[in-house]
């Protein structure tokens, strides 16, 4: 086997799943970052169920994917209804892309008791829809909804649903898992014997509802599908679908499949990423291959390991799917661990220099004042370049203040005022937010623009707030954690005090110096 289709349904299936919704501009920018990836085909949406998804197919007309194939998402006509005066049908065929898909039953019992028809009724209906679609000039594919479940309730009903698709004139038969409740043992055998009775490519479309959408998918190819149907991060309904970004990592990299172009692997973190950010939802940390935690070492024994071989700990390079390892500051990293950390940041340092022993005992200090630096790597390299005086002060924070009022039952937005100075300039700033971090976040982020736009672009993913000394009561040490993206990468920093907004103005602070040197240091390269 040399090539798998990739099929995204992001747009789609994946904007089906809970807190997701795109604008038209959204689906676009994720159309072409599919495109630009070498995705095979972008299912892109309903265009008779929505004025948003008819809007984009008109969009796409005057600037359609460069690689990609669009394609257009429907049903099968309905019962004891021609295909002509099928309005969602005939909607579907106007659609200017070359390719359609088309859904229709494959579980008796769903022809029976859902749509309540009859088994020979649901045979007309994929026959006579993938017949006229092709008559109108589309290629088809057939997504035999609840195939698997249907096939083990009726192995030969299922087979015809797929002989009529076949014989009606579809490129492809793809077999859903629609429910996500089988295993992989179950779809091996089932796609086997769907491909030794068809003469056309057999496809494969996965929910994750028992965790296994992936690992299904991976034995549909094994067993003959050439094409695999999900969403990029795995996005949509219930427990999602089969991620792409696994599915294409592991063919590409692993089973030595082609599935999109020679070296487009490097792009797949950043993908992903990008889509999350679109997405408006937080890229899962230990996500294979594209999370922040899928490179990540903590142990001083996988530390030291990875540091003399990454192989001993890691089965591919993080490199070859753009992302990175990050070798975690703790009390099990062991001191080997934070050299390995301190040479990233400055190569020629040794254990013997005095510099190491300094930044060791730095750390060492930070952290009894309840600093933790192990998931805050962006805050640990300010800690050592300003050490070490490699990094220009950017700004200063003058002054700010929080306002926050309730009035009875009315919690009042939250406002913060904050001047920075930069080179003698001076700005001031105000805003609101949905309490005082999030206000104190977009005041410092308006003042900044001003001087260095790109911090436009950085928003915060996460906040997490710990207490350090529980018994101090409200005199206690806490330590806050933010999480910061620019739409390309991911940091965290750390900021800790016994004042809560003090704390987070520190990671804040941390945050955007962070960013500033990411662009030095892009601008140098």
């Amino acid at each position: 086997m040399n090539k798998v289709q990739i099929f995204d349904s992001t747009l789609r299936d994946g904007a089906q799943g809970e807190n997701v919704n795109f604008s038209v501009e959204d689906k676009f920018n994720v159309m072409k970052a599919l495109d630009d990836f070498g995705i095979d085909f972008i299912e892109a949406g309903n265009p008779a169920s929505n004025p948003k998804d008819l809007e984009f197919f008109k969009k796409a007309e005057s600037c359609p994917p460069k690689h990609s194939k669009l394609v257009a998402f429907g049903s099968t006509r309905r019962k004891n209804t021609s295909c002509e005066d099928d309005a969602n049908l005939n909607a579907l065929a106007d659609t200017n892309v070359e390719y359609v898909s088309v859904f229709g039953k494959s579980w008796d019992m769903h022809a029976t008791e859902i749509i309540n028809t009859t088994l020979e009724e649901n045979l007309n209906m994929i026959s006579d829809t993938i017949k006229y679609l092709v008559s109108k000039g589309k290629k088809v594919f057939f997504d035999a909804e609840h195939y698997f479940d249907g096939y083990k309730a009726n192995p030969e009903y299922a087979l015809q649903t797929i002989k009529a698709a076949e014989n009606a004139g579809a490129e492809a038969v793809i077999l859903c898992d629609t429910n996500g409740g089988c295993f992989p043992d179950e779809i091996s055998e089932i796609v086997k014997a769907v491909v030794s009775h068809v003469s056309i490519p057999v496809g494969i479309h996965c929910h994750n509802d028992t965790g296994c959408a992936v690992a299904n998918s991976l034995a549909a190819v094994k067993s003959g599908a050439l094409q695999v149907q999900g969403t990029l991060t795995g996005i949509g309904e219930r427990c999602g679908n089969t991620n792409l970004s696994t599915v294409i990592a592991n063919l590409q990299l692993k089973m030595g499949i082609e599935c999109i172009p020679s070296g487009n692997a490097v792009k797949l973190t950043q993908l992903a990423r990008y889509i999350s950010e679109i997405c408006n939802m937080k890229l899962t940390g230990n996500m294979p291959y594209v999370g922040k935690s899928a490179f990540a070492h903590k142990g001083g024994m996988h530390a030291d390991g990875v540091k003399k071989n990454p192989r001993s700990f890691e089965h591919i390079s993080p490199e070859a799917v753009g992302n990175k390892r990050n070798i975690l500051l703790s009390e099990v990293a062991g001191r080997s661990a934070i050299l390995h950390r301190i040479n990233e940041i400055a190569p020629e340092l040794t254990k013997d220099s005095p510099e190491t022993k300094a930044i060791i005992d730095l750390l060492k200090d930070m952290e009894f004042k309840g600093y933790q630096y192990e998931a805050a790597e962006a805050s640990f390299e300010l800690l050592v370049k300003k050490y070490l005086g490699r990094i220009e002060n950017f700004f200063e924070i003058n002054y700010f203040k929080i306002i926050g009022e309730k009035s009875g039952e009315l919690q009042n937005p939250s406002s913060a005022i904050v001047k920075v100075a930069v080179n003698g300039k001076t700005e001031i700033a105000a805003d609101e937010g949905d309490g005082p971090v999030n206000a104190l976040d977009k005041a410092l982020r308006q003042a900044l623009t001003v001087f260095y736009p790109s911090i436009a672009d950085v928003h915060l993913t996460d906040y997490k707030v710990r207490v350090i000394d529980g018994s101090a009561a409200t005199a206690a040490n806490v330590r806050v954690l933010i999480e910061s993206t620019d739409g390309k990468d991911i940091w965290t920093t750390v900021g800790a005090s016994t004042d809560v907004i003090n704390a987070s103005v520190i990671a804040l602070i941390d945050s955007m110096e962070y960013k500033l040197i990411k662009d030095n240091s892009r601008k140098n390269s």
